[in-house]
C-alpha cells in the first residue's frame, strides 16, 4: 500500500506541476497570488488522503466535500494533462518542420497563454459532460437461448449490477437512480460482480434501504472485488449481506434447481490477507451437472482451465477507462474489457462498464449501465 501510494502521489503530483508551470507562463503572477495557488494545488494534490482522514475522525460533511471538489480536480486536471500532450504534439510537428523543413512557421506556434486555456477548456468543457453522463445510467440486454434450463421456465432474467462504489460520493442520490433502473428491470436474480463498496465505508449504512428494496424472485448474489478488500473485508461483507446479498467467496449455490451460481474472491485479497483462493474448475465441479453455470469474477480475466465448466462469465473493474482516452490504458491490461465474448469450450464472458464511478464523479464515452440477461429455453 505503501509503495502504490507513493507511485501515486509522484505520478499525480507530476501532472500538478504541468498544470503549475503552464499557469506560471501564461500569466504574472504575485507573490501573493503564487502563494495562495500553490497551496490550493496542494490540499487538492493530497485530498484523497485527507477525505479518508475526515472521515475516519467523525468530519462527514467536510469529507463529503472535498471528495467532490478533490475527485472533480482529478478528472480536470487528468483531462488538461491529455489536452496539453495533444497539444505538445503539435507543437513539436512544427518545430520539426522549422528545423528539419527550413520552413518559418514561427507564427504557428501557440503562445504560453493558448497552452494553458485551450486545454483547461477542453478539460472542464468535457468534465461537465461527463458528470452528466455519470448519472445517464444505460440498459444493457443480452438474451441467451439454452437448453440447461428447465423447460417450463418461459425466461430466467438476471441482471448485474458491477463497480457501484458506495462511499463519499455515491451515495443516496446516485444510488437511488441505480436501483430505480434494477427494479424497472424485473430480475429474477441480481448479482453485483465487486466494488459494491468504495474504499471509505464508515458511514454509508444509511444506503442500506436502497439496496435492500431490490426484490428478486431467486435472491441476490454478489462477489468482492479489490475495493472490498480495500475497505476493509469484513466491515464491507457485512454491508453486503446486510443489503440482502449472499456473498459467494470461492463456493458456488444451485438455486431453485434451475442454475449454478459460483463466485470468486478477487485477486487482491492475496496482498491483504483473508483470501480463499480456491479453483474456480474445482468449485463448479461441486455443482449439479447439466445445468446452466453462472461464474461471477470481479476482473475480466479467465482461467483456461474452467473453460467448458462454466457457461457465462460476468465481470467488471475496468469501467471501460471510466474517461476515454483512459480507455486506451485499459484495453492494454484487460482485452476484454467490455462487452460480450464468445470463449472456447462453449463458454462465454460478459464485462460489465461498472454502474457507478470511481474517484472522478464523470465518465466520458463509457456510460454507466446495468445488464439485462435473458436466459431462454431453447
Amino acid at each position: 500500500m505503501i509503495i502504490f501510494l507513493l507511485t501515486f502521489l509522484f505520478l499525480y503530483g507530476g501532472i500538478h506541476l504541468l498544470f503549475y508551470f503552464r499557469l506560471k507562463a501564461a500569466f504574472q503572477l504575485t507573490p501573493m497570488v503564487h502563494a495562495a495557488v500553490v497551496v490550493c494545488m496542494l490540499v487538492l494534490l493530497i485530498s484523497p488522503i485527507l477525505v479518508r482522514l475526515f472521515e475516519r475522525h467523525g468530519y462527514e460533511g467536510a469529507a463529503c466535500f472535498l471528495s467532490y471538489l478533490g475527485y472533480s480536480w482529478m478528472g480536470v486536471v487528468f483531462l488538461f494533462f491529455v489536452a496539453s500532450l495533444c497539444l505538445d504534439s503539435y507543437r513539436f510537428a512544427v518545430w520539426m518542420n522549422s528545423e528539419i523543413g527550413g520552413f518559418e512557421l514561427n507564427h504557428l506556434y501557440p503562445s504560453a497563454l493558448v497552452l494553458f486555456l485551450v486545454p483547461l477548456l477542453i478539460s472542464v468543457s468535457v468534465n461537465i459532460y461527463g458528470y452528466f453522463e455519470a448519472l445517464n445510467i444505460r440498459t444493457e440486454h443480452l438474451v441467451i437461448k439454452t437448453e440447461k434450463i428447465p423447460k417450463y421456465i418461459e425466461k430466467l432474467r438476471i441482471v448485474q449490477i458491477s463497480d457501484v462504489h458506495v462511499g463519499m460520493i455515491v451515495r443516496e442520490g446516485r444510488l437511488e437512480r441505480m436501483t430505480e433502473a434494477v427494479k424497472k428491470a424485473a430480475p429474477d436474480i441480481l448479482v453485483s460482480t465487486g466494488d459494491l463498496v468504495d474504499g471509505q465505508i464508515d458511514n454509508i449504512y444509511g444506503s442500506l434501504t436502497l439496496l435492500k428494496g431490490i426484490q428478486a424472485k431467486y435472491g441476490k448474489y454478489a462477489v468482492t472485488g479489490n475495493h472490498e478488500f480495500y475497505a476493509g473485508l469484513d466491515q464491507a461483507v457485512d454491508f453486503t449481506r446486510q443489503a440482502g446479498f449472499t456473498v459467494l467467496r470461492g463456493e458456488g449455490i444451485n438455486v431453485a434447481g434451475m442454475i449454478n451460481i459460483a463466485g470468486v474472491d478477487d485477486p487482491a485479497g492475496k496482498r491483504m490477507g483473508n483470501y480463499r483462493g480456491i479453483q474456480e474448475s474445482k468449485i463448479i465441479a461441486d455443482l449439479p451437472g447439466r445445468t446452466y453455470t453462472l461464474l461471477l469474477k470481479h476482473q475480466p480475466i479467465v482461467d483456461p482451465a474452467a473453460l467448458g465448466a462454466f457457461d457465462l462469465q460476468l465481470s467488471g473493474h475496468t469501467h471501460r477507462g471510466q474517461i476515454f482516452p483512459f480507455s486506451i490504458a485499459t484495453g492494454f491490461v484487460f482485452p476484454l474489457q467490455s462487452g460480450s465474448f464468445n470463449l472456447s469450450g462453449g463458454s462465454r464472458l460478459y464485462v460489465s462498464r461498472g454502474t457507478g464511478t470511481w474517484g472522478p464523479p464523470m465518465r466520458f464515452l463509457s456510460p454507466p449501465e446495468i445488464t439485462i440477461i435473458d436466459l431462454i429455453p431453447e
